[in-house]
């Protein structure tokens, strides 16, 4: 039998589990070899044999990636990188950039914050907005989600809404940067305190 790898299981009943073996072991003429005793204790556990209480315990392959954690089909741009760079670990915009083509970047992150088919009232808008910037200036930056027509709202600015036009490549692939930096960002490894 060739060496497998270590394998560590759980007894559920003890008393059952020692009761199996050892009626097992009484009823044999002499001393099981190896193999035997691996599997008297796989047929204590209610297993057919080694093999079986192996595979019962092996360990699952790995699954195929997500579709938002396959490598990104193409690179960040470097306007991208600078949109990413305006918001600080937690996610929030530090400051309102002063490039037209890195501020409509931010708005897509900002936008997908927002539910579609929602109907927010502006002090829902507001309140939301507040929570994903630090520079307090939520009036801008809704006027800018409406500029770039990634939200509408009706003439008396009651109720806002969430548009949803397709992004183009380079935002799709910085909103997936996004999301694996946030997962980076809220992982257990990312919040454990260095040595």
């Amino acid at each position: 039998m060739s060496r497998s790898l270590p394998l560590s299981f759980v007894v559920a009943d003890a008393h059952q589990f020692a009761r199996t073996l050892g009626k097992a072991l009484r009823e044999r003429p002499e001393p099981p070899s190896h193999v035997e005793l691996l599997n008297l204790l796989a047929r204590a556990q209610g297993l057919r044999n080694w093999q079986a209480l192996q595979a019962a315990h092996a360990p699952l392959p790995d699954a195929p990636l997500a579709t938002e954690d396959a490598p990104l089909p193409l690179p960040l741009s470097d306007t991208a990188r600078k949109a990413l760079m305006q918001f600080d670990s937690r996610g929030r915009l530090l400051r309102w950039p002063t490039k037209f083509s890195v501020q409509v970047l931010v708005m897509w992150l900002l936008w997908q914050h927002f539910e579609s088919q929602r109907v927010y009232s502006e002090r829902e808008v507001n309140e939301q907005l507040n929570r994903l910037h630090v520079f307090g200036d939520p009036a801008t930056l809704r006027r800018e989600l409406i500029n770039h027509k990634l939200m509408e709202r009706t003439p008396d600015c009651r109720e806002y809404r969430k548009r949803t036009p397709r992004p183009p490549d380079e935002v799709r692939a910085l909103l997936r940067a996004w999301r694996l930096q946030r997962r980076a960002a809220s992982s257990p490894e990312a919040q454990a305190p260095s040595p």
